[in-house]
């Protein structure tokens, strides 16, 4: 049976990828599918839902710093929307209530509260899965997202410690420890080599934060998110991540799958689920304009809302306690399972689009805009540009050196990580702070003396994102890519790319080349002694 379970999950899988949509999408279909066919789940389908969590916030741990987490605009961004979507929705159950005789809605204000609570959750699987996917996790408004995230979570550990009644053991107060031992993790990691060992060691962090908060009565995912964090300032923690990327998405399939499981729907909860899906855009809108009011960046603020706006599987454990506790009708954990469904299909399928949707109603989006933002556009404007390399990782490094050595400070490097700028402004490298997938980074660029653009980014789409942004600002000069793979070349020529460098067959040709001057070093040297 486990082989018809995988085949149908491709196939769903598979048929949403052909449409454009993620295929998560078709996990969380297939799901549902089975449940209503009346396929029973696998025994083990919790626990790779458990692994693939307990992965992706070790995995996001690993990309956050604290500093990101004391930032007022990620504390705001997190707080504000969390209590005006809890008042928002409990006052909008109670108002239903009096004005329409449904037993469903025959609510307490501390049960309406609680649904309100619930829905005012974004999902961390969701929205790291999207920035992710979308190579936008090192963004501006993909850190503030996961910042958000991140306090969202540490919210749930606080809900769950009181509604349970359970408080964490005193052994607790021993964690702090975990700050002085990292320097012996970091040891660890980087004796661990980069073969086996490494997803492997990766693994041993992850399940041992989860086992060691758990031990002490705290939640087990907050602490492979915390595992990650200790291990975030090394220099290997990028490398532990994408070692980890496989495993985290083959686990993860499970939960999607998981969901479809919860229950299946009548047509009454069903009609509450589509009621619930309608706050979507309330989500977005409270989302957008409290981060415009914190005087976040028009854009940052459009993109963090677009990413958040969906509904968190923590409201399905809220769900459930309420159901436990008679305090809520058991059709109401129905209704948000399938909300949360929903919202992840909306959720993925609007981001995709986001960046098209701000350059087609900036004008109305940026009159929200404070006059004063607390980040610039781009703080260190690329004044004397003639080549722009955009994405200064080790590819596009290696590229500013090469060009640099002849064209000097006209060539400059454009990367969205500040963390990665801030080490390359360290070497002296003409660099800017800036997401080259931003219209109004563009508008400031004089493209008129930029000839060549190189595009050496990892995602697909960030590269046809870019590509589009320029054909926006009319862009005349050439433009060069980077693809793994032939089939992501081709989609890049037709997207308006003059030329892309196979990632792979470049790095071959390039050996070749160095082996061929040492070659011909040898016949020199040959020739010299024998003269």
């Amino acid at each position: 049976m486990d082989f018809y379970w995988i085949l149908i999950v491709f196939v769903f899988g598979f048929a949403l990828k052909q449409i454009g949509l993620p295929p998560m999408i078709g996990y969380l279909i297939a799901g549902f599918a089975m449940n209503a066919y009346g396929i029973q789940p696998i025994n083990n389908i919790e626990t790779l839902a458990n692994l693939g969590i307990t992965l992706l916030l070790f995995t996001i741990g690993l990309k956050v710093r604290v500093k990101d987490l004391t930032d007022k605009v990620v504390l705001g961004g997190a707080i504000g929307p969390m209590i005006l979507t809890t008042v928002l929705v409990g006052v909008g159950c109670l108002a239903i209530g009096t004005v329409v005789s449904v037993s469903l809605f025959d609510l307490s204000w501390q049960t309406a509260a609680l649904i309100g609570f619930a829905l005012s959750f974004s999902s961390t699987v969701c929205v790291a899965k999207i920035l992710e996917e979308t190579g936008e996790l090192k963004t501006r408004h993909g850190k503030i997202s996961i910042g958000i995230l991140v306090i969202q979570d540490f919210a749930a550990v606080i809900f769950l410690v009181a509604a349970l009644g359970t408080l964490p053991s005193l052994w607790a107060l021993a964690l702090i420890l975990l700050i002085p031992a990292r320097q012996i993790f970091g040891k660890l990691l980087t004796q661990a080599g980069h073969g086996e060992l490494l997803p492997l060691i990766g693994f041993c962090f992850a399940f041992g934060g989860y086992e060691l908060f758990y031990a002490v009565d705290l939640k087990g995912d907050l602490g492979a998110l915390i595992a990650g964090m200790l291990l975030s300032s090394h220099a290997k923690s990028n490398e532990l991540y994408k070692s980890l990327m496989n495993f985290k998405d083959l686990f993860l399939i499970g939960f999607f799958i998981s969901i479809g499981f919860t229950a299946l729907p009548s047509l009454e909860t069903f009609t509450l689920a589509i009621i619930l899906v309608a706050l979507i855009p309330a989500k977005f809108v409270i989302f957008f304009y409290i981060l415009a009011k914190l005087k976040l960046r028009a854009r940052t603020s459009f993109l963090t809302a677009m990413a958040l706006m969906n509904f968190s599987e923590f409201g399905l454990i809220v769900a459930k306690i309420c159901v436990d506790k008679n305090w809520l009708a058991a059709d109401w954990l129905v209704a948000i399972a399938i909300a949360v469904t929903l919202s992840f299909v909306i959720s993925s399928f609007v981001f995709k689009h986001a960046h098209l949707y701000f350059s087609r109603y900036k004008k109305y989006i940026l009159k929200y805009e404070a006059e004063q933002t607390v980040n610039n556009t781009c703080p260190n404007m690329p004044t004397t540009a003639e080549v722009l390399v955009i994405g200064m990782g080790r590819v596009g490094s290696g590229s500013y050196d090469a060009l640099a050595e002849e064209l000097g400070d006209k060539v400059w490097g454009i990367d969205a990580d500040s963390d990665r700028i801030e080490k390359h402004q360290n070497l002296k490298r003409k660099v800017a702070l800036a997401d080259a997938e931003d219209i109004e980074f563009w508008e400031q660029v004089d493209l008129s003396q930029v000839k060549l653009v190189m595009l050496a980014l990892p995602s697909l789409a960030d590269m046809k994102n870019v590509i589009m942004q320029l054909k926006l600002c009319q862009y005349q000069g050439q433009i060069a890519a980077i693809a793994q793979y032939a089939d992501e070349g081709e989609i890049l020529i037709k997207y308006g790319a003059h030329t892309v460098f196979n990632y792979h067959k470049e790095i071959g040709a390039g050996f070749a080349k160095e082996s061929m001057n040492l070659l011909n070093k040898e016949e020199e040297r040959l020739n010299l002694n024998t003269l």
